[in-house]
């Protein structure tokens, strides 16, 4: 490098075209830690890190497209070839979602529910909660009115319960999904409860006398989970190891013991007593045998029972009178990105629950450095058709249930699209999948705001982690596009699946390239791939996830910068040239560079100056600020 190009702030004359404010980060080097996909016990995750004192929206807007992402003021970007989990930037033009069968669904129940049509949880706990009193309604209806109609009202009820712990099952299936324990983006099946007639509780081993209700949906995700985990196995590599197929995933009995786990809290409102046996999840009645043997929900009862029930505290009550059914209120609110104590209740709760965080691990602290702090420049609505309502920059999505809070999205709202990079939920509420809810509501608005801000068409998702199930839930959202790693070129998904079913690291835009070409090879692979059966499982957090998807790095982790620049010397076909001597640098007592640098410090800052331009690009390298050690 000649001495005459090396460049200071002082001495150049900045050409920012940006709407407002400058981007200045200093940077970290190579940076390596634990990976929290494939969970390694090593530090096999390696990024470029950056830590950004300040952002413009349209710097970060190009940083994305060039596959890199933020946590809190950190900015990081995978080096494909060598870290454990290749990571892909994945995007979807708004205007042409198609939105598959489950999202449709999970966008009706929550209108239903709205509505109240789909609000059987209470009614359901409490018919089984206070099987007397659902007795003695039952008593004074078949007192008062012993007609058809009245058998098949006690007959909905009985199915309106079935239906409702079959319900419970599937959320209790979502959380394991969610915290890992199953596999994702695979379809599962849904839980089915069926009710124990008396004549055959009667012919089961004792303590089993008071059995209610049974489901074996165990046995059946069991058979799901096992066959995914062998289409991912070598079959010799089974038969080397002597494995059968048991052995490839979990047995039923430790799926319905994980089940019955996570219905702890139904046991607890509901007055059930739920129980792993053999691979069945069972749901007894707390109550004594006599009870039971009246059958509680739906046996026949004489009119001496009535004249109990009245004796005992007035319960008789038609049952053919139902109350009104309770609507919900949704409010959806978009605020500035800023510590709010509800919000972060509400994370901690999510973190524990979920994720199964440990209490003193989800702190304050940690939760401002991951989702608060933000270092994009704010910008101001314009009211000119360039800038949408809000603004630009980083927001917290609330989404309010009754005036409660139940979920917040974390989202950054740039000059090209809406950026997903968090979600976290209130685990009361996982029957609505909030994760997806949210996520069609997200690609809603920016369809929305396009009036707005024309060149706002885009919503990203974050990272797409094809060598991790947890993550490919994302490619549900059709049609999505892959960011290339190499040229920075948009893949259809379509393509680029059937490539990374054979390895981990491909340069997309290669095969793009035949398929547009009509290669027959390619064709036919793109042409055989079906992506409907991804992310059709329940899978709740869009930015695990949706997100879980922005893991936490540290800006001070292990650095690798006397190691070879494999990056550097290997992703040269395609990319940019660029004058490192172009790139503005700020510092305490740069103003004259060339008397603070010896010959040896300027050899190591131009080869750390040259990394830096080919993970950020030529014209950003130039249009960014890059801060020497502590510059303020």
């Amino acid at each position: 490098m000649k001495k005459s190009k090396m460049r200071s702030e002082a001495s150049s004359s900045s050409n920012n075209s940006n709407r407002k404010g400058e981007t200045v980060v200093g940077d970290c080097g190579t940076c390596r830690s634990s990976c929290g996909y494939c969970k390694s016990s090593g530090r096999t995750s390696i990024t470029h890190g950056l830590w950004a004192y300040s952002v413009t929206v349209d710097d970060y807007q190009d940083l994305l497209d060039r596959g890199w992402r933020r946590s809190g003021s950190f900015l990081y970007k995978p080096d494909m070839e060598r870290t454990c989990c290749p990571s892909y930037t994945i995007r979807l033009r708004a205007s042409d979602f198609a939105p598959s069968k489950e999202q449709r669904r999970v966008s009706r129940r929550m209108q239903r529910f709205l509505d109240g049509t789909v609000d059987v949880e209470k009614k359901s706990v409490e018919l089984i909660k206070d099987p007397s009193t659902s007795n003695c309604n039952k008593v004074s209806s078949s007192v008062e009115n012993n007609s058809l109609s009245h058998n098949n009202e006690e007959n909905n009820k009985e199915e309106e319960i079935l239906q409702f712990l079959s319900g419970q099952i599937d959320n209790a299936v979502q959380l394991c999904i969610v915290s890992g324990q199953f596999l994702s983006g695979i379809q599962l099946p849904k839980a089915s409860v069926k009710k124990v007639s008396q004549a055959k509780r009667k012919l089961l081993v004792e303590g089993m006398e008071n059995l209610l209700y049974t489901s074996n949906i165990a046995f059946q995700l069991a058979a799901t989970l096992n066959r995914a985990q062998l289409a991912e196995k070598d079959v010799q590599q089974i038969r080397v190891f002597g494995q059968s197929i048991e052995d490839t995933g979990p047995s039923p009995k430790i799926i319905a013991a994980k089940l019955a786990s996570s219905l702890i809290q139904l046991a607890e409102t509901s007055g059930l007593s739920i129980r792993a046996c053999n691979g069945h999840l069972n749901f007894y009645s707390a109550m004594k045998q006599a009870s039971l043997d009246e059958d509680v929900h739906i046996g026949t009862v004489s009119k001496e029972s009535a004249k109990t029930c009245e004796s005992k505290g007035g319960c008789l009550k038609n049952s053919s009178e139902h109350p009104q059914a309770k609507r919900h209120k949704l409010q959806i609110r978009l605020k500035r990105s800023s510590f709010d104590p509800q919000e972060f209740e509400l994370y901690r709760r999510y973190q524990i629950k979920v994720h199964n965080d440990k209490p003193d691990q989800v702190t304050e602290t940690s939760y401002r450095r991951f989702l608060v702090d933000s270092p994009l420049v704010f910008v101001p609505p314009s009211g000119d058709d360039t800038v949408p309502p809000c603004g630009f920059g980083s927001f917290h999505q609330q989404y309010l249930i009754d005036d409660r809070l139940v979920a917040v999205g974390v989202i950054d709202i740039l000059p090209r699209c809406l950026s997903s990079k968090y979600l976290f939920w209130d685990p009361d509420y996982a029957f609505l999948s909030l994760g997806k809810y949210s996520a069609l509501q997200e690609i809603s608005w920016v369809k929305e705001n396009q009036t707005h801000c024309p060149t706002l068409q885009y919503y990203y998702l974050g990272y797409y982690i094809h060598s991790c199930r947890k993550m490919r839930y994302k490619a549900a959202y059709h049609p999505s596009e892959l960011l290339c790693p190499l040229r920075y070129q948009w893949v259809p998904y379509d393509i680029a699946r059937p490539l990374l079913d054979r390895k981990p690291y491909v340069v997309l835009s290669d095969f793009a390239s035949l398929q547009n070409e009509s290669s027959p090879c390619i064709s036919e692979n793109v042409m055989g791939c079906q992506h409907d059966d991804i992310g059709q499982g329940d899978s709740n957090d869009v930015r695990m996830d949706y997100d879980y998807d922005d893991e936490m790095l540290d800006p001070e982790s292990e650095s690798d910068d006397d190691e070879p620049d494999t990056e550097t010397s290997r992703q040269t076909v395609g990319v940019e040239d660029g004058d490192i001597s172009n790139i503005v640098i700020r510092g305490q007592g740069t103003r004259d560079i060339q008397r603070v640098f010896g010959p040896i410090q300027r050899r190591s800052l131009e080869s750390q100056l040259r990394k830096y331009m080919k993970v950020v690009g030529a014209e950003l390298s130039e249009r960014m600020v890059y801060a020497l050690g502590s510059y303020l």
